[in-house]
């Protein structure tokens, strides 16, 4: 059966592409294959894969990689899961389905909070927005 390949593009690849695909694969593996990447690299996000594995998904073996490691892979769809994203998204030849879902960065919600639980909450209100579009997402795409 043919899996629908969706990239997943964010600036850095390090928290919420990261989290957009282990939402897609956890929840749509049989349908999408899902990647993920950015403009650039930023290493990944050590809260992402934190409140990642609350949700019991494990995301701590994904890298951070540039959106060039992923270019030769045919997509159906590719989705930027961030404003600077979407506004720099790199040409990808083919007929892929371009889609923005753009998402709060969760670093930058945390930015000027101390209180290291209270960091999370931005992490974790980010992770569930995105799990809700990841539900929505084969219906989104019109694939069964």
């Amino acid at each position: 059966m043919h899996k629908t390949k969706v990239l997943f593009l964010c600036t850095g690849n390090s928290c919420r592409s990261q989290m957009a695909e282990g939402w897609a694969r956890h929840l749509h593996g049989d349908v999408i294959e899902p990647y993920s990447a950015g403009t650039e690299t930023h290493g990944m996000n050590q809260n992402a894969v934190l409140v990642m594995a609350e949700a019991g998904i494990d995301i701590s073996s994904h890298r951070s990689k540039n959106v060039d490691a992923v270019s030769n892979i045919p997509f159906d769809a590719v989705i930027t899961v961030c404003d600077h994203a979407h506004e720099n998204c790199p040409f990808f030849p083919g007929t892929a389905q371009r889609i923005h879902a753009g998402f709060d960065d969760p670093p930058r919600l945390a930015q000027s909070i101390n209180d290291p639980g209270k960091k999370l909450d931005c992490y974790r209100k980010v992770r569930d927005e995105i799990r809700d579009f990841i539900v929505q997402l084969p219906e989104v795409m019109q694939i069964a």
